[in-house]
């Protein structure tokens, strides 16, 4: 009862194609100065392997820059640095990815170490930005079999989607506690004259 989540997941996209179509999506008319937080989740597709997968892959470099590029036109929407959370891609579990490649007649065109220069390079960016970051690449792997987090060696499972949002809430809650409330608790909310409480 605080604020309104949007989400924008995008199949397949990358940071290339992200920071192009970001203006549509956050800008000022969409009242980008009471935007709470903005979450930034991409790497997973720009670390595919170049030759493999040439339609997603982003040069490491080029990732880096492309964060940084959505992070300045944020900021001049004016959502500042502190209500920005860069999320890391998570770690990819080889040999189900590479079923998954097989069952489509194709070769496996992600590695786990490769995933993880791209989380170091978000990490790095965060620092350099003045930015939160969530790094989900090196948090999941405290678990020694993290492939549980994972549908298929690459995508979240149910439980790894809960495990993102329990790491996220942790740098929400602080953002969100001194907001008020837009709407009554239910219990306080008077039931034979609703109106009275919710207009």
């Amino acid at each position: 009862r605080k604020c309104d989540v949007v989400n924008r997941g995008l199949s397949g996209y990358n940071t290339r194609w992200a920071k192009l179509i970001l203006p549509r999506l956050i800008n000022k008319s969409t009242s980008a100065e009471s935007t709470v937080a903005v979450t930034i989740f991409f790497g997973a597709n720009d670390s595919a392997l170049k030759d493999l997968n040439p339609k997603q892959h982003v040069p490491l470099e080029e990732y880096a820059a492309n964060l940084k590029s959505m992070i300045q036109y944020l900021k001049s929407v004016d959502v500042t640095e502190d209500r920005i959370i860069l999320i890391t891609p998570p770690p990819l579990q080889e040999s189900a990815w590479e079923k998954a490649c097989l069952a489509k007649g194709d070769r496996l065109n992600r590695r786990n170490a490769t995933a993880g220069e791209y989380a170091q390079a978000c990490v790095q960016v965060a620092r350099d930005c003045g930015t939160d970051v969530l790094d989900l690449w090196t948090l999941m792997q405290k678990n020694q079999d993290f492939s549980s987090y994972l549908s298929d060696g690459l995508h979240l499972s149910t439980k790894g989607n809960s495990f993102l949002a329990t790491q996220l809430w942790s740098h929400l809650e602080k953002k969100l506690s001194a907001l008020p409330s837009l709407l009554p608790y239910w219990r306080d909310v008077d039931h034979v004259d609703p109106e009275a409480s919710l207009l």
